[in-house]
Protein backbone atom coordinates (compact mmCIF):
# COMPACT_ATOMS: atom_id res chain seq x y z
CA UNK A 1 0.00 0.00 0.00
CA UNK A 2 1.19 3.51 -0.85
CA UNK A 3 1.66 5.46 2.00
CA UNK A 4 3.63 8.49 3.52
CA UNK A 5 3.17 9.20 6.97
CA UNK A 6 5.11 12.47 9.30
CA UNK A 7 6.48 12.81 12.30
CA UNK A 8 8.47 14.60 14.43
CA UNK A 9 6.45 17.57 15.09
CA UNK A 10 5.97 19.90 18.32
CA UNK A 11 6.47 22.82 20.17
CA UNK A 12 10.41 24.64 20.61
CA UNK A 13 11.15 27.75 21.21
CA UNK A 14 12.34 30.25 18.69
CA UNK A 15 15.76 29.62 17.59
CA UNK A 16 15.89 25.81 17.85
CA UNK A 17 15.79 23.20 15.58
CA UNK A 18 13.38 20.01 14.21
CA UNK A 19 13.58 17.34 12.24
CA UNK A 20 10.58 15.89 10.52
CA UNK A 21 10.65 12.47 9.22
CA UNK A 22 8.26 11.20 6.56
CA UNK A 23 8.08 7.37 6.35
CA UNK A 24 7.44 6.20 2.81
CA UNK A 25 5.70 3.00 2.10
CA UNK A 26 6.22 0.44 0.43
CA UNK A 27 9.75 1.70 0.15
CA UNK A 28 11.12 5.38 -0.63
CA UNK A 29 12.57 4.21 -3.84
CA UNK A 30 9.12 3.63 -5.09
CA UNK A 31 8.69 7.73 -5.07
CA UNK A 32 10.01 9.89 -7.62
CA UNK A 33 10.43 12.53 -5.65
CA UNK A 34 9.85 13.42 -1.83
CA UNK A 35 8.80 16.81 -0.55
CA UNK A 36 7.56 18.85 2.40
CA UNK A 37 4.52 21.61 2.77
CA UNK A 38 3.48 23.70 5.46
CA UNK A 39 0.52 25.06 5.92
CA UNK A 40 0.96 27.81 8.54
CA UNK A 41 -2.48 29.83 10.35
CA UNK A 42 -4.49 32.05 7.82
CA UNK A 43 -2.33 30.48 4.77
CA UNK A 44 -2.66 28.34 2.11
CA UNK A 45 -0.98 25.53 1.56
CA UNK A 46 2.89 26.05 0.75
CA UNK A 47 5.81 24.11 -0.58
CA UNK A 48 8.96 24.48 1.77
CA UNK A 49 10.87 21.79 0.47
CA UNK A 50 12.04 18.87 -2.06
CA UNK A 51 14.10 16.36 -3.21
CA UNK A 52 14.20 13.89 -6.13
CA UNK A 53 15.44 10.03 -5.74
CA UNK A 54 18.59 11.42 -7.44
CA UNK A 55 18.65 13.34 -3.84
CA UNK A 56 18.62 16.66 -5.79
CA UNK A 57 16.88 19.27 -3.41
CA UNK A 58 15.24 22.19 -3.67
CA UNK A 59 13.81 24.78 -1.34
CA UNK A 60 11.91 27.25 -0.31
CA UNK A 61 12.84 31.09 -0.10
CA UNK A 62 11.41 31.14 3.35
CA UNK A 63 13.35 28.24 4.50
CA UNK A 64 16.59 28.38 1.92
CA UNK A 65 19.80 28.10 4.44
CA UNK A 66 17.65 26.83 7.71
CA UNK A 67 16.92 23.30 5.96
CA UNK A 68 17.56 20.69 4.91
CA UNK A 69 15.74 17.63 3.11
CA UNK A 70 17.15 14.49 2.84
CA UNK A 71 16.33 10.83 1.98
CA UNK A 72 17.20 8.05 4.16
CA UNK A 73 17.19 4.39 2.47
CA UNK A 74 17.79 2.75 5.25
CA UNK A 75 14.61 3.88 6.90
CA UNK A 76 12.54 4.69 4.06
CA UNK A 77 12.11 8.22 5.16
CA UNK A 78 12.53 11.72 4.00
CA UNK A 79 13.63 14.19 6.89
CA UNK A 80 13.25 17.76 7.03
CA UNK A 81 15.54 19.38 9.18
CA UNK A 82 15.07 23.16 9.78
CA UNK A 83 17.37 24.97 11.83
CA UNK A 84 16.97 28.42 13.36
CA UNK A 85 12.89 28.27 13.78
CA UNK A 86 10.83 31.79 13.81
CA UNK A 87 7.63 31.89 15.18
CA UNK A 88 6.34 32.37 11.56
CA UNK A 89 7.68 28.33 10.84
CA UNK A 90 4.56 27.70 12.87
CA UNK A 91 2.24 25.80 10.98
CA UNK A 92 1.27 21.95 9.81
CA UNK A 93 3.65 20.22 7.68
CA UNK A 94 2.68 17.51 5.26
CA UNK A 95 4.58 14.94 3.39
CA UNK A 96 3.81 13.97 -0.14
CA UNK A 97 5.56 11.50 -2.06
CA UNK A 98 4.94 11.37 -6.19
CA UNK A 99 4.70 7.96 -7.42
CA UNK A 100 3.38 6.91 -10.56
CA UNK A 101 0.84 9.54 -11.76
CA UNK A 102 -0.66 10.60 -8.28
CA UNK A 103 0.60 11.91 -5.21
CA UNK A 104 0.77 10.16 -1.62
CA UNK A 105 -0.14 13.09 0.91
CA UNK A 106 0.02 12.51 4.93
CA UNK A 107 -1.90 13.34 7.30
CA UNK A 108 0.28 16.16 8.69
CA UNK A 109 2.32 17.02 11.80
CA UNK A 110 1.97 20.17 13.69
CA UNK A 111 4.96 22.42 14.43
CA UNK A 112 4.83 25.19 17.00
CA UNK A 113 7.48 27.81 17.35
CA UNK A 114 7.16 29.82 20.36
CA UNK A 115 8.73 33.45 20.85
Amino acid sequence: QVRVAESGGGLVQAGGSLRLSCAASPSIFAFKSMAWYRQTPGNEREWVASITAGNTANYADAVKGRATISRDITKNAANLQINSLKPEDTGVYFCAGAIGGSVAWGQGTQVTVSS
